[in-house]
């Protein structure tokens, strides 16, 4: 990886250490966080949808089944988030993590790359024991579903990279906390993980459509339901990979600019 990926290897292997000593609550957050919505929504409220659907199901299939993709895609966002978003204010002003490494070799973008490549491990790592605990459960059967797992990586990736162009300007960290409150939160719910969009009103639901985490829901669960088309599924990876990318391109520019001596 070091060959290929170059400076970007240490400011990642940074973040690495830096984990290193949280990561058993690190990997007790992964495994309880699915096991408490799976538990709650999908045998809970899955209970009580079940029975008022009945045979026709929630688009054809338990509402367990349903709910279990779009919360996969919904725990990599979150993931997502909490990495770029507090932690990048962290690593400016209340660590001086960034300011350290800039008089290394390391260049603004190692030093956003780097941050993006331990969120993707992280991404990784998270999908996969969620994917693990969620089959334990029988919310998955379709071996589809491991293609599911780097779709909801990706999902994670387009939230990371344009909220750590975010967080870079940040000057009072309170504003994140209302970026929560007032737009991941609401896009959380709104986003088909818990219900079918269609069930919004008119204006809600096309506003649905333009945020990346509906298209990551819709891709992670036509993979692990074996739905849609791969025109479809095409579509949702080149929306993603255009906010990744744009999110990446602008976090190079704010980065440079915030941290410009």
């Amino acid at each position: 990886m070091r060959p290929l990926l170059g400076p970007a290897v240490p400011a990642m292997e940074y973040w690495l250490l830096r984990n290193r000593r949280h990561w058993r609550t690190q990997l007790t957050a992964m495994t309880v966080t699915p096991l408490l919505y799976l538990t709650a929504l999908g045998f809970g409220v899955g209970t009580l949808v079940d029975d008022n659907v009945g045979a026709a199901g929630v688009q054809g299939v338990e509402y367990l089944v349903f709910l279990a993709p779009g919360i996969l895609a919904l725990t990599a966002m979150q993931q997502g988030f909490e990495e770029s978003s507090w932690p990048v204010i962290g690593a400016l002003r209340w660590w001086g993590t960034y300011p350290a490494q800039q008089v290394t070799r390391l260049r603004v973008h190692d030093l956003l790359t780097g941050h993006l490549l331990f969120i993707a491990l992280k991404l990784t790592a998270t999908v996969t024991i969620f994917t693990a605990v969620a089959a334990l459960f029988g919310a998955f059967s379709s071996p589809w579903v491991l293609a599911a797992m780097p779709a909801a990586v990706l999902c994670g990736l387009a939230h990371a990279a344009p909220i750590a162009a975010f967080a870079i300007t940040r000057r009072v960290e309170m504003s994140l906390a209302a970026f929560y409150r007032f737009v991941v939160l609401p896009m959380s719910l709104f986003s088909g993980a818990f219900f079918p969009v269609a069930q919004l009103p008119v204006g809600v639901e096309q506003l649905a459509y333009v945020t990346p985490l509906w298209h990551g829901v819709d891709l992670c669960r036509d993979l692990a339901l074996e739905q849609g088309t791969f025109a479809s599924g095409l579509g949702h990876v080149a929306y993603l990979l255009a906010w990744t990318v744009g999110g990446f391109v602008l976090a190079v520019r704010m980065y440079a600019r915030r941290l410009a001596p």
